[in-house]
């Protein structure tokens, strides 16, 4: 690939934009200054990359997948209507590159939310058919029983829907926190399906997007990752 579509790639702005930046001798690949724009680059062998004397996170290319521990308050939309977008937690250029989130997750949950540019690894891991489980923490507004687990469990019908939800599994770990797995993703899913069990949810966090976790990050922290889809074809709970 050459150097000015690499740019280009990274979201560092148009053609032209590109081409000031490399004559204006504003480009460190690996340490190297770079003043061709026809340069080959390999980009999985780019580690570091400095514009203007500032480090950005190289973008791994064709593909990138980011992990990302979403905060409360943002909302999973790249036209947000009342909070702040989840993107605009990204850096920039990184930001303005073209990415979906995999899923969505309510502006007031918290939790694993997975961005990218693959729109098949996005379908695998949201088709219905895959039943790829995700795994919520669910703060009750009412002290539960294990009868709200069989309740879940069992099927719940959600309020103006026609068919019978069941969650994969359900575990109390104590009287106001539940554990809850699922396999679909129905629109405010989680909720609706407490409530239809008799209770209600004040808190929510996705603890587990299939095998994906991100404890290990701070709250609105995010990291690049390559998936193992050999271990998101067997992930189970």
């Amino acid at each position: 690939m050459h150097l000015l579509k690499y740019l280009q790639a990274q979201g560092l702005g148009s053609r032209k934009q590109c081409q000031v930046l490399i004559k204006d001798a504003a480009v460190l690949i690996n340490g190297q200054l770079c003043t061709d724009a026809r340069m080959e680059i390999e980009p999985s062998n780019v580690s570091s990359l400095q514009i203007d004397e500032v480090n950005l996170p190289p973008v791994p290319l064709p593909y990138f997948y980011i992990l990302l521990n979403k905060p409360a308050d943002y909302e999973t939309s790249h036209k947000p209507q009342f909070y702040p977008s989840v993107f605009s937690i990204l850096p920039e250029p990184l930001r303005h590159l073209n990415m979906q989130a995999v899923g969505r997750l309510d502006a007031d949950t918290t939790g694993v939310l997975i961005l990218t540019n693959d729109g098949q690894f996005n379908h695998r891991c949201t088709s219905p058919k895959h039943k790829l489980p995700k795994i919520y923490r669910v703060s009750l507004k009412h002290a539960a029983d294990e009868s709200l687990c069989m309740k879940l469990q069992q099927g719940v019908l959600l309020h103006d829907d026609n068919e019978t939800v069941q969650a994969e599994k359900a575990e109390l770990t104590d009287s106001h926190t539940l554990l809850l797995t699922i396999t679909s993703g129905k629109y405010h899913q989680v909720k609706r399906m407490v409530a239809a069990a008799g209770n209600r949810v004040v808190a929510l966090h996705r603890s587990a997007f299939g095998p994906w976790q991100a404890e290990d990050l701070p709250v609105g922290g995010w990291r690049f990752f390559q998936p193992d889809f050999d271990k998101l074809q067997h992930a189970q709970y």
